[in-house]
C-alpha cells in the first residue's frame, strides 16, 4: 500500500470513528488510564511496588479518605507528619555538671470531633557514652483551657520510638489527671476497666468536665506539645535533624488505608499498570495466535483443516477458570503475573480462531485470490498479502473487546488468593479486603474503588471495541 493510500485510509477511518460518541468517550478514558499508568511513580511514590507487601509503619490502619469528612457529622482528624523544619527547636543548653538540655515544641490545632489516634515520636539521634546512663525524655501537653498534662517521663536510648496512646505510663498519667474531673462514684470499682478501654487521645483532647473518661466531648483550639530531653554525660550527643513526629489520623489521603496502613490511592494508581499490561498483552497475543491459526486452517483445507479444528475444539472445551484455579493452587498462590498472562493466552485464542477461519474461507474463494494463485503466488504471500489485510479490521475490534475478559480473569484469580501476592493489583486489594472482612466492618473505601476501577477498564475497552466494530464492519455501518 502506498503512503498516500495509507494516509487516506487513516483519514477516512478517523472521520467515521469521530461519529461514534461512545468510541470517543472510550478513547478519552483510555488516554486517562495510560497517563495514570505511566505517571504512577510521580503521582504517588516510585518505590510503591517494593514496599507494598510490607506494613506501612506510621500510617493509620483501616481509616477512610480525608474527603469522608464532607459526608459525616463527626469530623475525623487528618493524618499529619512533622519533621525538623516543622518544629520549634531549642538549641543545646549546658546546665552544668555534664547535664545538657534540649527542647522541641509544636502546636496542634484541634478542629475535629475525633482527634488523632496516636502521637508517635521517632528518629531522635541519640549517642550515649554510657549505655547504663541513658538520656531522659519528658512529653508535656498544654491545652487550650490552660490545663497542663504531663504525658510521659522515661528513658531515652538509641533507636527509641514512643507511641503515646499505647504506652502504659501515659495511660496511667492521663487517667489520674482526668479522674480529678470525674465523680468518684462513677469510677468506683471501675478503674481498671476504664483504663483498659480508654481512648487516651480522645481524653487529652476533651473538655475537662465530668464524663471526660466515659464520654469525652471534644475541646477545640490550640494544643502545644513540649518535648524535653536531658543528657547526663559530657560526651552524650543528641541530633534532632532526623526526628519525625506523626499524628496518626482517623482519615488518610485520597482513598484511605487498609489493615496494613497501605495507601489505597497508591494501590489503585499502580494497579492501573498491571491491569493494562495484563489486559493488552493477553488481548494482542490471543488475537495474533487465533487469527494465524484460523487463517492457516482455512487456507490449507482438507485433512489438515480438520485436524486443526479438532485441536481448536479440544482446547475450547476445557473450562478455563477452573483450570486456572487448579494451576494457581498448584503454584501454591505464588503465580507471577507473566505466568497468568501465559496461561490465559493458551486458552483464550480458540473463539477468535473460529471466526477468523470462517472469514478466511470466504476470502480465499474470491477472484483476486484465485488470480494470485494462478500467477504463482506462494501460500505465505497469499495469506499475508490478500487474506490477513481483510481480517485485520476484525482483529483490532477483537483486541479491544478481549481486554475486559483478561482484566476480569486476573482480578478473579487474585481475589481468590491465587494471583501474585507481591504485585500491586486491584484483585489483590479486593482479596485482602475479603480476608479482613472489610465489607462486614464497613470499610467501603477498601472495596468500592478497586471494583469501580475494574469496571472502568472494562467499560473503556468495550466502548472502543464496539465503536471499532461499527466503523470497520461494513454491515454495521448501515445501522
Amino acid at each position: 500500500m502506498r503512503w498516500v493510500d495509507f494516509k487516506a485510509s487513516v483519514k477516512d477511518f478517523w472521520f467515521e470513528f469521530r461519529r461514534q460518541k461512545g468510541g470517543l468517550l472510550g478513547l478519552a478514558l483510555l488516554f486517562l488510564l495510560v497517563f495514570t499508568a505511566l505517571a504512577a511513580p510521580y503521582i504517588t511514590e516510585p518505590d510503591i511496588p517494593d514496599k507494598w507487601p510490607t506494613y506501612w509503619e506510621g500510617n493509620p490502619t483501616n481509616v477512610p479518605p480525608i474527603w469522608y469528612n464532607y459526608f459525616t457529622n463527626k469530623k475525623l482528624a487528618a493524618h499529619e507528619v512533622l519533621t525538623y523544619n516543622d518544629l520549634r527547636i531549642t538549641p543545646e543548653q549546658d546546665l552544668g555538671g555534664g547535664i545538657k538540655y534540649y527542647a522541641i515544641e509544636f502546636d496542634y490545632i484541634n478542629q475535629y470531633d475525633l482527634p488523632p489516634k496516636d502521637l508517635i515520636i521517632k528518629n531522635i539521634g541519640v549517642k550515649l557514652t554510657d549505655i547504663n546512663s541513658p538520656a531522659q525524655i519528658t512529653i508535656t501537653l498544654v491545652r487550650p483551657d490552660g490545663q497542663t498534662v504531663e504525658l510521659l517521663t522515661t528513658e531515652l536510648r538509641e533507636g527509641s520510638t514512643f507511641q503515646v496512646a499505647k504506652t502504659g505510663a501515659v495511660v496511667n498519667n492521663v487517667f489520674n489527671w482526668a479522674a480529678e474531673f470525674e465523680d468518684p462514684k462513677a469510677l468506683a470499682g471501675r478503674t481498671e476497666t476504664i483504663k483498659s478501654t480508654m481512648d487516651v487521645m480522645r481524653v487529652i483532647f476533651a473538655k475537662a468536665q465530668p464524663g471526660i473518661l466515659i464520654n469525652p466531648e471534644p475541646l477545640h483550639g490550640k494544643y502545644t506539645f513540649l518535648i524535653e530531653i536531658f543528657t547526663f554525660n559530657e560526651g552524650d550527643k543528641i541530633d534532632l535533624t532526623p526526628i519525625v513526629i506523626t499524628l496518626t489520623g482517623r482519615t488518610y489521603g485520597i482513598m484511605g488505608t487498609d489493615y496494613m496502613g497501605r495507601d489505597l490511592w497508591a494501590g489503585l494508581v499502580w494497579g492501573t499498570r498491571v491491569s493494562l499490561t495484563v489486559g493488552v498483552s493477553v488481548a494482542v497475543l490471543t488475537v495474533l495466535i487465533g487469527i494465524s491459526f484460523g487463517v492457516t486452517s482455512a487456507y490449507l483445507g482438507g485433512w489438515r483443516d480438520e485436524f486443526m479444528q479438532r485441536v481448536n475444539e479440544f482446547v475450547a472445551s476445557i473450562p478455563v477458570l477452573p483450570i486456572l484455579i487448579l494451576l494457581g493452587a498448584a503454584f501454591k498462590g505464588h503465580v507471577t503475573l507473566w505466568t497468568i498472562v501465559f496461561l490465559m493466552v493458551i486458552f483464550y485464542w480458540t473463539g477468535i480462531a473460529k471466526v477468523a477461519r470462517s472469514m478466511a474461507l470466504q476470502i480465499k474463494e474470491q477472484t483476486y485470490v484465485e488470480a494470485a494463485r494462478a500467477l504463482g503466488a506462494g501460500t505465505g504471500r497469499i495469506i499475508f498479502k490478500h487474506i490477513l489485510p481483510q481480517i485485520m479490521p476484525y482483529a483490532f475490534a477483537a483486541m479491544a473487546l478481549n481486554v475486559p475478559g483478561a482484566v476480569l480473569t486476573e482480578a478473579s484469580l487474585s481475589f481468590l488468593g491465587l494471583g501474585d501476592p507481591t504485585a500491586v493489583t486491584w484483585g489483590q486489594i479486593l482479596y485482602d479486603a475479603q480476608t479482613q472482612s472489610a465489607t462486614i466492618n464497613g470499610y467501603w473505601w477498601w472495596v468500592i474503588p478497586p471494583g469501580l476501577a475494574i469496571a472502568l477498564v472494562a467499560l473503556t475497552f468495550v466502548l472502543i471495541g464496539v465503536a471499532l466494530d461499527r466503523v470497520l464492519n461494513p454491515r454495521l455501518k448501515r445501522l
